[in-house]
């Protein structure tokens, strides 16, 4: 799995930790497809391991074995050693005969789904509020006394009777959705933003299909990219969502099947409720569109056709359905999605979506070629966006990009690792380490790996250990000392910062709109539609493009030599982070990577790269000032000694404190802070 990746994950999981400790109620944002479930329970094995007497009750969706499904995921993370502090238990209410309800209390994850508990329920009848009591009222001493946690999975679904009991038993709620409901108070605290799932790779870029498509159009591109996708030993699917259940055999009937019979290869599968008989507050299904032309039809009951669609070697290619690929199921070898619209056709639903951004090769993505992991993290889409869901918007490099990727010449920065410090051999390291006298058992000292090092420890454990068991147990068994001489490595810049191969800017990158807009017509990026309107990620990156636009005097991209020192012309543009590789890696509690916002070549050719940041507090803002001042030092100290590196390259950190720019500029490995003219006269010298 990419670093990325695991930074974008832990770091969320960080701040969920801590905003917990402060608050009693927490709200976690996160794209679908983004690890979610895996986040959860990360965040369960961090609060149980400073804290043993807490519990977690987990509500979540009974759609779709949602809580099942979760379950088991806290269980394989448990026992193969992620998470071991998790003791899950899934709460039932299947029972036979004269036998009572009964929930262990010797556990401590509880995973309920939501519509167990309910009115007339077996649940509510006395058994949910008696274990309860018994695990945190401490009376006649014989209740547990324990401090109950509420973690709502996908909160933006109502669960009422919990929420009535909420006060009494339940010290916090944690709330998960990658769609919170902002009008019921559900204000984000921690958010991963679907630009930064993006960019880690972590989840797939939506290419957005036209209005005039059909479903005979997306079909075909579908068969396009199959073939493609043979190389990433995936069978990809598309699902077809159908506008309007009460039109469902209309719409099977004369716009999808048609459309497939054209496609005699595609394996197809339908299943959608299309008729309801409502009595009193139950709603019964008295009908059912289902059918497929594979051979499921006479190997399985329609109700295991989803668990078989969903499978990673599954030759369904085409999955229609209407109203049950929302929460909880996932899917991720699919790759496209079509809304069948008409006049009554709504948005797409943000979990619809995330069925079909999943990164099919998550776990090993940097193993893939170029062309395989532009692939593997591209989605395409045919439907009405959502309002909630910024516009994302391709650029690509003015004219053909060759010119503008021969003149603007970039060196990016990477951590090397312990194994490339000439002095230090792991090999004469452990030899000179005293053997063990008792050994642990190899679950213990797996756990001890997983939990006391990162990706690139692991990889040279495994890496030494390669084909003799006992260098296992020995470089476990001195896998701190090893943890403190990589610490000690890679904080020392000087040894660890490696110069990586020259780049620039990628051929075409994305960005979504966050509405900070400027016209510029005298930089690096065009758009497909040549509009000269672009967004930033903030007002203050939006007011520091002006300033570099006022600049320059021409377009440096149309003139045959940027380099020239008789007139003031710069080479620059916004450093987008999709696709790009200009980025300085430092640490932090893990490797980070710096993508600087902006990339500008002077008429001398040296390489100006600037990290924007602002002091200036907005109502949405939830910051915590000294977590920020905390990463601009790290910035700074990372920044000092890249420019110490790059003789070349200039560092700076405009900082916007309300209307004025303080400026800290690294060149050489000396820091000083200069204001914008002299910056600008700077840049004469």
């Amino acid at each position: 799995m990419l670093q990325e990746i695991i930074d974008l994950q832990n770091s969320a999981v960080t701040e969920l930790c801590r905003k917990t400790k402060g608050q009693k109620e927490v709200v976690f944002r996160a794209p679908t497809g983004s690890g979610k479930t895996y986040m959860m329970a990360d965040y369960m094995n961090r609060m149980l391991e400073e804290d043993s007497n807490i519990i977690f009750l987990v509500s979540t969706l009974s759609k779709g074995g949602l809580g099942e499904q979760n379950y088991k995921s806290f269980v394989e993370n448990s026992t193969n050693g992620n998470f071991p502090n998790l003791k899950p238990h899934l709460i039932s209410t299947e029972i036979s005969g004269e036998e009572s309800l009964y929930i262990p209390t010797d556990c401590n994850v509880y995973v309920l789904a939501r519509d167990l508990y309910k009115d007339k329920g077996k649940l509510m009848a006395g058994p949910m509020i008696n274990f309860l009591r018994t695990m945190k009222e401490n009376f006649f001493g014989g209740a547990k006394g324990k401090r109950i946690f509420l973690i709502k999975d996908e909160c933006h679904q109502a669960t009422k009777n919990l929420d009535a009991i909420s006060k009494i038993f339940f010290e916090k709620t944690i709330n998960f959705s990658a769609t919170p409901k902002m009008k019921s108070g559900q204000v984000p605290d921690v958010i991963i933003s679907d630009e930064e799932a993006v960019q880690a790779k972590l989840i797939k870029r939506v290419e957005w299909g036209s209005d005039t498509d059909t479903v005979e159009d997306a079909l075909c591109k579908y068969e396009e990219i199959k073939k493609k996708y043979t190389s990433l030993g995936v069978n990809p699917c598309i699902i077809i969502q159908i506008s309007n259940k009460d039109k469902a055999e209309q719409e099977w009937a004369n716009i999808i099947k048609p459309a497939l019979d054209k496609h005699q290869d595609l394996k197809w599968m339908v299943l959608v409720d299309i008729k309801t008989n409502e009595k009193k507050e139950k709603i019964k299904i008295k009908e059912r569109l289902c059918d497929t032309n594979d051979i499921i039809k006479n190997k399985l009951p329609v109700s295991r056709w989803k668990d078989y669609a969903k499978g990673a070697n599954s030759t369904i290619n085409v999955i229609v359905f209407k109203m049950v690929i929302t929460e909880g199921w996932d899917i991720p070898r699919a790759c496209m999605l079509y809304q069948v619209r008409d006049t009554q056709s709504k948005q797409l639903d943000e979990q619809v979506m995330g069925r079909v951004r999943r990164n099919p090769r998550l776990l090993d993505f940097e193993r893939l070629s170029e062309e395989e992991k532009e692939l593997a993290t591209t989605a395409w889409v045919w439907g009405i966006a959502p309002d909630s869901m910024k516009p994302m918007f391709e650029v690509k490099l003015w004219g053909s990009g060759a010119e503008i990727q021969h003149d603007l010449r970039v060196k990016p920065i990477k951590l090397g690792s312990l194994t490339q410090k000439a002095e230090f051999k792991i090999e004469e390291y452990l030899n000179r380490k005293k053997e063990q006298t008792t050994l642990k058992s190899i679950f213990v000292l797996y756990n001890k790996l997983m939990k006391n090092s990162n990706n690139e420890i692991q990889n040279m454990c495994y890496q030494y250990a390669s084909e003799d068991i006992s260098k296992w147990y020995k470089f476990v068994g001195h896998i701190d000392e090893i943890k403190k001489e990589y610490d000690t490595y890679i904080c020392d810049y000087e040894q660890s910062m490696l110069v990586a191969k020259e780049t620039s800017l990628p051929y075409t990158s994305l960005y979504a709109d966050n509405g900070n807009n400027n016209d510029i017509d005298d930089w690096v990026w065009t758009k497909k539609n040549n509009t000269e309107n672009f967004a930033f990620d903030s007002e203050a990156e939006r007011q520091w493009a002006s300033k570099l636009k006022k600049l320059s005097r021409k377009f440096a991209a149309e003139i045959d030599n940027p380099k020239n020192p008789d007139e003031e012309i710069y080479l620059w543009g916004k450093n987008f982070p999709v696709n790009s590789e200009i980025k300085y890696e430092y640490y932090t509690n893990g490797v980070h990577a710096s993508y600087p916002d902006f990339v500008m070549m002077d008429n001398k050719g040296r390489i100006h790269l600037f990290e924007v940041k602002s002091v200036n507090g907005s109502a949405n803002s939830k910051i915590d000032p000294e977590e920020y001042k905390e990463k601009i030092n790290q910035l700074k100290k990372c920044y000092k000694a890249c420019s110490k590196k790059l003789p070349n390259h200039l560092f700076y950190l405009p900082i916007l404190d309300g209307s004025e720019w303080q400026i800290t500029r690294f060149d050489k490995g000396e820091e000083d802070t200069i204001n914008f003219d002299q910056f600008k006269d700077s840049l004469k010298a």
